[in-house]
């Protein structure tokens, strides 16, 4: 087989930029987890609250995403990422002076979500998918996702430090510093042409954004996608959201929370990067049902296991490494199936689903627990739902739609 082709000067600094931006949006974010016993104690408000906030965040950023991925299909990634960086650090400065649940829930779930369209993984996919040739876009897209990863890894620990010297509050605001960092690192994604030979499945009359809409409706993998997709946005916002918080239930010293979800973020840098690859080299549909299978026997082995800082270290391993590995492998199969000229708009619609997926996972999780006063639920039911996306991801028609093969 021939060696696949070298990346250009422009396509590794979209990747290095693309991958950063990815590093502090999704490192600070998956640090808010840790955020939940301080705010219920400073603020007086229970887990259903800071939960909606989160649910809140998830659900903006799936709603809105699809828009803002036209946007940045139309206009230029670099201009969407440096307006929602700007709007992360905004949104961060006002979380630090929140008093009740409706002025956290307006700025660490509206405010913030709405920013994290421009600087998480659709428009910086996107920018990167145009840059890079088909042939090696499934490790770029795994090296993005591995960035988020690396930030979690970071900036987790940062996270536990900052409330323990700052208060949740200082640390806020710290995190807004850093999130400012990302306006000028969106220069390394501006628009550009595609990668060389990617245009050529464009045939005349078949590019505009209303056809490509048409024919992913049309296509019963891109609705399957979907529906796998959700599942994997529950997991992680349960997860992210409430593992600290469950852990700490269990006797467990705060610090076992804020390792894990550093653990999480680490293998998933593995993780990210071995399903990247994959995806040029496997089929894709196939190694998605894999995840989505081994994060249920992962949930089913944890919760029969004894509670310890053993057990959740091990846990937080086994999650880490398969946690985002479902996005350059969703994203990839996007692409592969219906080109690239659309892909922020129409992975976009993708991410929607995992989103409204998060919020209940976000959301569903700090009800259950006020309800029931426990988690079990919420496991039985993460598990049965990674079960079910494994199953949906298997018959996916995976092949190069027709007017491509033709073009």
């Amino acid at each position: 087989m021939p060696s696949p082709p070298a990346l250009s000067r422009q396509a590794v600094v979209a990747l290095l930029c693309g991958a950063t931006i990815v590093t502090i949006a999704m490192g600070l974010r998956q640090g808010f987890g840790l955020l939940l016993r301080p705010i219920e104690v400073d603020l007086g408000v229970g887990r259903e609250a800071f939960g909606l906030a989160i649910a809140i965040q998830n659900l903006m950023l799936g709603l809105a995403q699809p828009f803002v991925g036209a946007v940045a299909d139309r206009w230029g990634a670099g201009r969407v990422a440096a307006v929602g960086g700007l709007v992360y650090a905004a949104a961060l400065a006002l979380s630090a002076g929140v008093s009740n649940a409706l002025s956290l829930h307006l700025t660490l779930g509206f405010l913030l979500g709405l920013a994290m369209t421009g600087v998480t993984f659709v428009v910086v996919l996107g920018a990167v998918g145009r840059l890079v040739p088909p042939e090696r876009r499934g490790m770029a897209f795994g090296v993005v996702t591995a960035g988020g990863s690396f930030g979690q890894f970071l900036l987790v620990p940062a996270t536990q430090l900052g409330i323990e010297a700052l208060g949740w509050r200082g640390m806020l605001l710290a995190g807004a510093a850093l999130a400012a960092f990302m306006v000028p690192l969106a220069l390394g994604i501006r628009a550009a042409p595609p990668a060389s030979g990617m245009g050529r499945a464009l045939p005349a009359g078949a590019g505009s954004l209303r056809e490509g809409l048409a024919e992913a409706a049309r296509h019963p993998g891109y609705w399957l996608l979907n529906a796998g997709f959700f599942v994997c946005g529950f997991h992680i916002a349960f997860v992210s959201t409430h593992l600290p918080a469950f852990l700490a239930d269990q006797g467990l010293d705060p610090a076992v929370g804020a390792r894990a979800l550093a653990l999480v973020g680490l293998f998933n840098i593995i993780g990210s990067y071995v399903f990247g690859l994959s995806a040029d080299r496997l089929r894709k549909r196939n190694v998605l049902a894999a995840i989505y299978l081994g994060r249920a026997v992962v949930f089913a082995v944890f919760l029969a296991l004894p509670f310890t800082p053993l057990s959740a270290t091990l846990f937080a391993c086994a999650m880490g490494f398969l946690w985002l590995g479902t996005v350059p492998l969703t994203s990839g199969l996007v692409g592969q199936i219906f080109g690239v000229r659309h892909l922020s708009t129409l992975f976009g619609i993708v991410f929607m689903s995992h989103q409204i997926g998060a919020f209940c996972g976000a959301f569903g999780a700090g009800l259950a627990y006020r309800m029931t006063g426990s988690y079990d639920i919420v496991w039985a039911i993460s598990i049965a739902l990674g079960v079910l996306a494994g199953l949906v991801n298997l018959p996916i028609p995976d092949r190069r739609i027709e007017r491509e093969a033709t073009a």
